[in-house]
């Protein structure tokens, strides 16, 4: 798309030639003033716009993107699932959820593909609902992060319980994570994603291991020749019950798997709050937002199967970590496959699948640590955070990662009090926070399909139209609202304030951020006959106009980084979006974030 086509009232566009090199000049109104985003030949990747730098490649961003996802609950929380509802329960909710969390996922990547905006999904609440939608949606996004952070530090402690069952210095572990976790993010975003694409690939293959694990074991290849198939689901049984008995029980047994199933399945989100720093954005995020539905498919579900395969949900151990006084604190009853091993008395398998769990929880805190310093930049960027945020050094917001760090430290109160207690904890609040944040993105989706209907645009031209719309995302959103609204019933009847609040805590802070930023600005909703429905779309038309080469797929990527195939020239900018120039600099210049 030309560049003169920008939407009046965005921004205007001027062109000068200076010897070999174009320069893309845009203004942009900010309640700092103009914006000036200034680019030359220089630079090797992408656009860098509000300081980020599209230099994620589709090797790094499906890595990225997977490693957020893939996390602590697959390894250690989804024992609580099985153990509350049984191996149906499990598979049944947890298939459920998963094919929600694809309505999800259908709707947000329409938006983002169309429009890879730095700030994700928050920054499309801005635009199609309002500022004080977006403000709260923000805030609960960033809070969520944050809790995340301390959570997967602490159940690395749990993890490290394996082999160490009374070590005395919890803390000094704590610390060494947080002040790692700095080092690894204040590196250029380029090496943050070959950091994570490593950490991430030993993600994957531990689930290929354990689903491995599970298919040869059960058919009797393991050291007491047991050829035990599906025999829990039979003794003792494929439904448990949970807090009472008989069909209420097993029930509430569901129910309580369902609620492990919304903490887990995770995912969409991650995409969208990478898409600002991807490269070829229409391309790769595309298919990052494809694949989700694959890893719901065939990391989640089968991870549900295999569970109810390899453990009883009475299993002594399991049932002491989830309900148990000392419940895993700090033991080796903490993953249910760890404790399946131990039962087949399969020695050294259990010390490495620890170990690559190990890196699996440390990869998905380094994730979250990234995910919520570019959250709270992006809020200060919108003026919805200190100014001071938005301060930029050596190419990263480092006051974002003060704040960030200085929270994660939350992870020291599992040294003292336990770290089952905290991360159940832990677990209320993020699972509550989490279930916001897609309902948030239905809503989000809700207006803009609204937006384009009532302007007359044609869905068949985006560059990904979702399916089943807007049906899907109605059905997505009511149940994310009656999840939402009886996910802490247990908190109520007899009540349990602190219960009360680590489940309903984010839903409250969002509600009143909303209504607060509504009567202290004045703001109204965005009517769809006003939405900008160009917004960025010209500059990224252009930005990708400008790449020559082709892309080459993620397969292509990995095989050419392990040196598998030829390497062929990466797609680069004919004219780069390059060095971002910001008026309100302090030093009167631009600075680059790397």
């Amino acid at each position: 798309m030309p560049a003169s086509m920008v939407s009046s009232g965005r921004g205007t566009r001027n062109r000068s030639d200076k010897k070999n090199e174009r320069v893309l000049v845009c203004e942009t109104s900010s309640e700092d003033g103009p914006e000036r985003y200034a680019s030359g030949s220089g630079s090797s990747t992408g656009s860098i716009r509000n300081g980020l730098k599209r230099d994620l490649g589709n090797r790094q961003l499906q890595l990225i993107t997977m490693g957020g996802a893939i996390g602590t609950a697959l390894f250690l929380s989804i024992g609580i699932g099985l153990a509350k509802g049984g191996p149906l329960s499990l598979l049944i909710s947890w298939s459920l959820y998963a094919l929600n969390m694809s309505f999800v996922n259908s709707a947000l990547a329409e938006m983002t593909v169309l429009y890879p905006v730095e700030g994700g999904f928050v920054r499309l609440a801005e635009h199609f609902v309002g500022p004080d939608f977006a403000f709260g949606v923000g805030y609960n996004y960033f809070l969520y992060e944050l809790v995340l952070i301390p959570f997967e530090i602490t159940a690395l402690n749990t993890v490290l319980g394996y082999w160490f069952t009374d070590y005395r210095y919890p803390w000094i572990v704590v610390s060494l994570v947080i002040f790692s976790y700095v080092l690894f993010n204040i590196i250029s975003v380029k090496w943050y994603g070959e950091f994570e694409f490593w950490l991430s690939s030993g993600k994957v293959f531990l689930l290929l291991l354990l689903i491995s694990f599970t298919v040869f074991t059960m058919l009797g290849a393991n050291p007491e020749r047991d050829i035990y198939g599906f025999r829990y689901w039979k003794d003792p049984g494929p439904l448990a019950t949970y807090r009472t008995s008989g069909d209420l029980g097993r029930f509430e047994g569901f129910l309580g798997s369902l609620w492990s199933a919304a903490f887990a399945i995770v995912g969409p989100e991650y995409v969208s709050s990478v898409a600002g720093e991807a490269a070829r954005p229409r391309v790769n995020i595309k298919a990052a937002f494809k694949t989700v539905f694959w890893r719901f498919l065939c990391f989640f579900v089968m991870s549900a199967m295999c569970v109810g395969i390899v453990i009883p949900y009475n299993d002594k151990a399991l049932v002491e970590f989830v309900f148990g006084k000392s419940a895993g604190g700090g033991t080796a009853a903490a993953s249910p496959y760890v404790i399946a091993m131990d039962n087949l008395r399969i020695n050294g398998l259990p010390n490495l699948v620890n170990a690559l769990m190990l890196t699996s929880v440390y990869s998905a805190g380094n994730t979250y640590f990234y995910v919520a310093s570019r959250n709270l930049y992006g809020l200060a960027l919108e003026g919805k955070a200190p100014k001071l945020c938005k301060k930029i050094w050596n190419g990263v917001p480092i006051i974002c990662y003060v704040i960030v760090t200085v929270f994660s430290c939350l992870a020291l109160l599992g040294c003292s009090k336990g770290s089952a207690k905290v991360l159940g904890y832990f677990t209320s609040v993020i699972t509550g926070g989490g279930i916001l944040n897609y309902a948030n993105m239905c809503v989000t989706y809700l207006f803009f399909y609204r937006a384009v209907k009532v302007q007359g645009l044609d869905r068949e031209q985006f560059p990904y139209r979702g399916w089943f719309q807007p049906y899907a995302t109605w059905v997505a959103l009511v149940v994310e609202v009656l999840i939402i609204l009886f996910v802490g019933y247990t908190t109520v009847v007899p009540f349990d304030a602190t219960g009360f609040f680590t489940h309903y805590g984010m839903l409250i802070v969002e509600s009143v951020l909303i209504v607060g930023w509504k009567v202290c600005r004045r703001t109204t909703l965005v009517r769809a006959e006003d939405v900008d429905l160009e917004w960025v779309r010209p500059e990224i038309d252009e930005y990708e106009a400008n790449l020559t080469g082709h892309d080459k797929g993620f397969w292509r990527e990995v095989l050419e980084y392990f040196r598998l195939r030829r390497k062929e020239d990466s797609p680069t900018e004919a004219v780069a979006l390059g060095t971002i120039r910001r008026g309100s600099d302090s030093r009167g210049e631009g600075e680059e974030m790397r």
